[in-house]
């Protein structure tokens, strides 16, 4: 079968990988399915027998991440997660790309920074970045259709559609040779492809085969331990959501049956048969009887006669010689107001989701300080974000590289040099890490006065600056050319300003 999409020609790679030899497949961190060439070969979704993880393929998965997002405390979590990662105050955009490092050119750095702006134009990420870091988040991966002309692909991307991650998946077709003195299976070459079914559109079960180039895949790079499946963040939160939904739903409807007192009805039935005497008691209790049922998956509390509760009035029939009919009550509950088991699930969920507590707790109050009030919970909460934001920004790095090459502006191996150099700045307004910086810069600063007098006889001006003021070779370089310009500078606005008549004087 045909791939669908465009190809990045590469045969000078190509050639370099068949060159290596090896029994060992590349790990991956994509969840990509591996399949042998040859007969029997065929490519499907496992079922999870043992119930590990509670879904019988990929699609479901990731429906399964959906449904618990929508639970309000897991949304709460997820809403602080992404708007601690995508800052938007409407004047900057979200994100923005370093060249700082990369030692090329001027035209080639700004070309690289004009095809990124492309990038977020076509992603639309300054209007929608929230949406599409959510996505990203909850479903744990993300994919775009790469669409271009594939008659004049130096036009380079034409527009990325975004495909529903249940409907696609990444394959990587085996081909290997036998070794003849060992009789190991030497791996000759890999094709990847990507798998799309859409059976909304057709009744079929066949798959669309598609180029790897036209597809762009960014994951959360989290796998299950048997490296099958790519693992949305929100799978810890499986567990904790389901647990609080029935303990809520317990809480409901004991609530619901202890809250009321119970009536006792005592139904003299004189000297009836016992047959006689139980009619009696049922004609009696249909007369007066109203059940109330609550309904756990809409949360309504409605009016239903059609079957006996233990929970209902007791009707308890008395014999003649008895005391005759009687009314009495029992005590309704007492605990009604003790709800910390459910606190104490919600906790666990915001725990599971690397979320510092005390964000659920509404009277705790924001408090502006020094980087000495800041807990260890939210600064190990911001470096989560930091690590999001990295495998994030693969996203918009193999689009450049994708863009870039399509418009002949760098070749791949120029992509291998440059890539490591090439990073995404998100915008950040967390006022933690700027009291952090801050305060790491003043007692530089303080230990620096108390130093300087000693520099030239205990201490060089080199080890300070590397050791008290932290600064690289590249920083001390470039602030030795910013002092010398500045000084220079000083020196011609010094001249300028000398009046003439005082120099003949």
């Amino acid at each position: 079968m045909e791939l669908f999409g465009f190809e990045l020609k590469r045969k000078a790679a190509e050639k370099e990988e068949a060159k290596k030899k090896s029994f060992v497949l590349p790990m991956e961190d994509d969840g990509s399915s591996y399949i042998s060439t040859g007969a029997g070969a065929h490519f499907g979704q496992y079922i999870d027998m043992d119930g590990a993880f509670g879904a019988k393929s990929e699609g479901d998965l990731i429906r399964r991440y959906r449904d618990v997002a929508q639970q309000p405390e897991c949304d709460a979590a997820i809403e602080d997660i992404v708007n601690e990662a995508i800052i938007g105050d409407g004047d900057s955009a979200p994100v923005d790309i370093r060249l700082d490092d990369l030692e090329q050119p001027e035209n080639i750095k700004k070309q690289i920074s004009e095809e990124f702006y492309r990038i977020i134009e076509l992603l639309q990420f300054n209007h929608y970045a929230h949406d599409v870091f959510r996505k990203w988040y909850v479903d744990g991966r993300l994919y775009y259709h790469i669409i271009v002309d594939e008659k004049s692909p130096q036009k380079g991307i034409l527009e990325l559609r975004a495909i529903d991650p249940t409907r696609i998946r990444k394959v990587r077709e085996v081909e290997s040779d036998k070794d003849m003195n060992t009789g190991a299976n030497i791996i000759k070459k890999i094709n990847e492809y990507y798998v799309y079914q859409d059976t909304t559109l057709s009744n079929t079960n066949q798959g669309l085969k598609i180029s790897k180039d036209a597809i762009q895949h960014c994951t959360s790079g989290l796998l299950d331990p048997a490296r099958k499946k790519v693992l949305s963040h929100l799978h810890k939160a499986i567990k904790p959501v389901n647990q609080l939904r029935m303990m809520e739903d317990s809480l409901v409807i004991y609530r619901l049956s202890r809250a009321p007192e119970r009536r006792i009805f005592y139904i003299d039935v004189g000297n009836l048969p016992k047959g006689k005497s139980e009619e009696y008691l049922k004609s009696v209790m249909a007369n007066y009887r109203n059940k109330m049922v609550y309904d756990a998956a809409t949360g309504e509390v409605k009016d239903d006669r059609k079957h006996m509760s233990l929970l209902e009035d007791f009707w308890l029939p008395r014999r003649e010689g008895g005391r005759g009919t009687e009314i009495t009550t029992l005590p309704g509950g007492e605990n009604l107001g003790q709800i910390d088991d459910i606190i104490y699930f919600q906790k666990k969920l915001y725990k599971a989701l690397n979320v510092p507590v005390n964000r659920l707790e509404q009277e705790a109050q924001f408090s502006l300080g020094r980087s000495t009030e800041i807990s260890r919970d939210e600064v190990k909460f911001q470096k989560f974000i930091d690590r999001l934001r990295k495998k994030f920004s693969w996203l918009f790095l193999d689009l450049l590289k994708t863009q870039l090459m399509l418009k002949g502006i760098i070749t791949e191996q120029d992509w291998f040099e440059f890539k490591e150099l090439i990073s995404i700045d998100f915008l950040k307004d967390s006022h933690f890490a700027e009291l952090k910086d801050n305060e790491i810069l003043r007692e530089r600063i303080d230990i620096l006065g108390q130093v300087d007098q000693y520099i030239g006889t205990y201490f060089s001006k080199d080890w300070v600056r590397k050791n008290v003021l932290m600064q690289t070779e590249s920083d001390v370089q470039q602030m030795e050319k910013e002092i010398s310009a500045e000084k220079a500078s000083r020196e011609i606005e010094d001249e300028e300003d000398v009046n003439p008549a005082d120099l003949e004087n």
